[in-house]
């Protein structure tokens, strides 16, 4: 009833595991983008459809896998680093089997981990749209994509595991300098704050229709990294999940402070201002 979407780029760590989470599905696909470790070998060992494509951005990368020849209506999309908890593979499947026309999408809470901590206060957006009909959804945003559902969407109680920092902090801050880079474009450029109206981030319908609005609200606040680490700490409650909850409201708010400079460097350079 269900197919799963996996896309990978050097997943040879992560990716047996997440096979093993979604055994249970008759359709799993791997979308590689140009992998260059032993994750083609494991996709292919363990009986994934794999298919390849140059990467070209998140949401074009995300969109092309949801055209991939699914023999399922339903398609659970993960990342190589996510698993899928019992109790959600039950929940799912009786969803889809009794959902009606209109429901276009699920959502369903994810759970992130450091150090062997669920960071239950700590995480922001612990919610997303991951099983989707076929056919009735896409995404935009180049970085930290949005996806967009032509119908209904319907909440799910289980959870699914993000070990976020199964490949090590280093690994987590390099590939968070490459998102800042291209947060601190749409900045520059105007785009991240396009839509940043308080009547949508508060009353908005659609959950990811508020969550944008909100970003592009908070985008405009001075003292962006301070705010955002005092935001974590102590009204999402970081402090509450121990050092792991410390530690990561701490590298979201550098993540945040090497958005903002990254953003000033940007205008400079277009201003002809000395670097």
């Amino acid at each position: 009833m269900i197919s799963v979407l996996i896309l990978t780029h050097n997943e040879e760590q992560d990716l047996p595991g997440c096979l093993d989470s979604v055994a249970w599905s008759d359709d799993i696909h791997v979308l590689d983008s140009g992998s260059t470790d032993r994750t083609l070998d494991i996709a292919r060992q363990r009986g994934a459809l794999l298919s390849q494509r140059k990467f070209d951005g998140f949401a074009s990368q995300r969109n092309a896998g949801l055209q991939l020849p699914f023999r399922n209506q339903w398609i659970l999309v993960l990342d190589a680093d996510e698993r899928p908890t019992p109790d959600l593979i039950v929940e799912m499947q009786a969803a889809v089997a009794s959902a009606p026309e209109e429901v276009s999408g699920f959502r369903m809470r994810r759970r992130d981990y450091l150090w062997g901590t669920w960071l239950q206060h700590a995480q922001l957006t612990p919610y997303y749209v991951r099983l989707l009909r076929a056919g009735h959804a896409h995404y935009t945003r180049d970085i930290n994509e949005v996806v967009q559902v032509d119908g209904e969407i319907r909440q799910l109680h289980a959870a699914f595991d993000h070990l976020a920092f199964s490949k090590g902090i280093t690994h987590w801050m390099a590939k968070h300098n490459t998102y800042s880079s291209k947060e601190a474009e749409l900045l520059a450029s105007g785009e991240a704050t396009h839509g940043a109206s308080l009547t949508q981030a508060l009353f908005a319908r659609n959950f990811h229709e508020r969550r944008v609005a909100q970003k592009a609200i908070f985008y405009e606040l001075p003292a962006r990294p301070l705010i955002k680490w005092c935001y974590m700490m102590f009204v999402r409650g970081a402090i509450l999940d121990g050092r792991a909850g410390v530690m990561y409201a701490t590298l979201h708010g550098f993540y945040e402070f090497l958005i903002e400079v990254k953003r000033r460097e940007l205008l400079r350079r277009r201003a002809g201002k000395p670097l």
